[in-house]
């Protein structure tokens, strides 16, 4: 029975503002970035590998990230996380040293981390079991919409300020939003407030789950769905390479190639809220496997297209294929997350996520070297296929309610 009380949209400011701000705030310096690199005397492999430090960053600060969710509260967590990241953006923007602005780009990919697991963690707590997905697609989906805000409006910063402009853009966002982050309801109140108190007062210290004894209780868990989320995160981080580098393969103009890559995004905004929605009163696998099969039957035509039309067509079904999966990972880990060592497993899994992330591009790199271009997107097409298998075959038919 769904809980008629409760309401996404009364929810709106206070849960999902944050990730949109955040989303603006991003997408407001990752244009600039490798710019400001190569200003500050980089090669042009030395500014992508800046680039990269952003997710290394993320990966590597994913456990930490739990273990302060778990210590301090997924609310100060996402206010830590926000001022963090705007210390970050400063330190990129005003040095003139290579290795500082690194280190800052490095620390924007921790703030990512932090900020990631607690509203994550946050959201699974807060929102019952039957709008769970619901949740977890408008949360990716506000934040999608404010990665593709962000750099519009740091167009018109840049042009008044030059590229400092983005990166004011991308503090101002951060700060409003570990304002708005503070506002954040408690989690519990009243009744449920003492019980949880006397849950903890009765759980002995020695009992607590550990980060370890989470990863020995669900190594099953992380080995067989774990392992598909794994290869989906690949799919999706090589699909942000695959349009541009095809579109540069085709001769076509930068202008042509950045509106196909922005109509496949906007494709990917429309469709996050009735897929979430899908999710919910259906289960799981009636999103999670289409996702895949349309990413993966879109991404092995587009080796075929030969002009502007048929890559739009392309892109954009490829936009749609991810847009319906959006918040899709969120969702899987949230329904499988225990209620005790909550943010240890979350951890976990962002982590998974975020390797398969890091391998995706390199592993599309690497058969573009050996093979071809085209030969490596068709791989990835047979990647998300796979994908569709392994979320197929290990997503229970009736998703876990936690």
């Amino acid at each position: 029975m769904a809980n008629e009380s409760f309401s996404l949209r009364g929810h709106a400011v206070s849960v999902f503002g944050p990730s949109m701000l955040f989303g603006v705030g991003e997408g407001a310096i990752l244009p600039v970035i490798p710019l400001t690199a190569r200003d500050l005397g980089s090669s042009v492999a030395e500014a992508a590998l800046v680039v990269t430090l952003i997710g290394i960053g993320s990966m590597l600060s994913n456990i930490p990230a739990s273990l302060i969710t778990m210590h301090r509260g997924e609310r100060w967590a996402i206010v830590a996380a926000s001022v963090w990241g705007a210390i970050a953006i400063a330190l990129s923007a005003w040095t003139r040293h290579l290795g500082f602005f690194a280190l800052g780009c490095f620390m924007v990919g921790m703030s990512q981390a932090v900020f990631g697991l607690a509203r994550q963690s946050y959201l699974t707590e807060a929102v019952p079991p039957e709008y769970r997905a619901r949740a977890m697609s408008t949360l990716g989906g506000v934040m999608r919409v404010g990665l593709f805000i962000g750099p519009f409006v740091a167009a018109v910063a840049i042009h008044r300020f030059g590229l400092t402009g983005a990166y004011l853009v991308g503090i101002a966002a951060l700060m409003v939003a570990a304002v708005v982050g503070a506002s954040l309801p408690d989690l519990v109140a009243g009744d449920e407030a003492q019980l949880n108190a006397d849950e903890r007062a009765t759980t002995p210290t020695a009992a607590r789950p550990l980060l370890r004894s989470i990863m020995r209780e669900h190594r099953w868990l992380f080995l067989t769905l774990g392992s598909g989320v794994l290869v989906v995160s690949a799919v999706r981080a090589t699909r942000q390479a695959v349009i541009p580098l095809w579109a540069d393969h085709l001769m076509l103009e930068p202008t042509m190639a950045a509106l196909i890559y922005g109509v496949a995004g906007g494709v990917e905004m429309l469709v996050f809220y009735p897929a979430g929605k899908l999710m919910d009163l259906k289960g799981r696998r009636w999103v999670a496997v289409p996702s895949m099969l349309i990413m993966g039957t879109a991404l092995l035509l587009m080796p075929l297209t030969q002009g502007a039309s048929a890559l739009l067509i392309a892109a954009s079904v490829v936009g749609l294929g991810n847009g319906i999966g959006s918040g899709m990972v969120m969702t899987l880990g949230a329904d499988h997350s225990p209620r005790l060592g909550r943010a240890h497993f979350l951890g976990l899994w962002r982590l998974m996520s975020d390797i398969g992330s890091s391998c995706g591009p390199a592993l599309l790199s690497l058969q573009a070297a050996v093979l071809s271009l085209g030969a490596g997107i068709a791989a990835t097409g047979l990647l998300a296929f796979a994908a569709a298998g392994m979320l197929a075959y290990w997503i229970p038919r009736a998703a876990a309610r936690g």
